[in-house]
């Protein structure tokens, strides 16, 4: 973990110097207190998922830009060898499995929920598409207070841009891979 924390504040820190803000503009930007922003740049505050999603979509970057080291043009992803972020006392798992391309504008997150986990999304930026495909287990999703249901073999895609609820009401994991696809961007 302590290597993640380095990275995400290595990475946050070049967005910030390429862009040209300083940590006044983006605590505006972000709604994310300076002094936040300060200590994970620094490497020394573990940002929750929901402050990195603050992070991203304040700086029109995807999540896993401020997450994954540099890669090179051809290679063999693993869920293993990424970097995962846990919250909900374990029962809530993410991780960024492919990182968004500027070529194909989308990227791919694996996510898992325990029995009860539950996790909340802010809307992302304007104009992205969720594309939840579920491999094992039944997951809900509450989209503007309408709950969807999806189980191993089936997919649910809807707009990420606003609030999205997350859940395993079952007794099983349920595992799934995001993607989200950036068409503004």
């Amino acid at each position: 973990m302590d290597n993640l924390i380095n990275i995400i504040g290595n990475n946050l820190g070049k967005i910030r110097k390429d862009k040209g803000y300083s940590l006044d503009q983006i605590a505006q930007l972000t709604g994310v207190s300076k002094s936040m922003l300060a200590q994970i740049e620094k490497g020394k505050k573990t940002p929750t998922v929901t402050t990195l999603w603050k992070i991203a979509n304040g700086l029109n970057v995807s999540l896993s830009l401020l997450m994954m080291e540099p890669q090179p043009s051809v290679q063999i992803m693993k869920v293993d060898n990424s970097p995962h972020l846990i919250e909900d006392d374990g029962k809530y798992m993410t991780c960024p499995f492919i990182p968004f391309d500027e070529e194909t504008k989308f990227e791919v997150y694996k996510m898992d929920l325990k029995p009860g986990g539950i996790h909340k999304s802010n809307p992302h930026s304007k104009g992205i598409k969720e594309y939840v495909f579920v491999s094992t287990g039944n997951i809900e999703i509450e989209i503007e207070d309408k709950v969807y249901k999806a189980s191993g073999g089936e997919a649910v895609v809807f707009p990420g841009d606003v609030y999205h609820t997350y859940k395993n009401v079952g007794e099983n994991t349920v595992s799934t891979f995001v993607l989200l696809f950036y068409h503004n961007r």
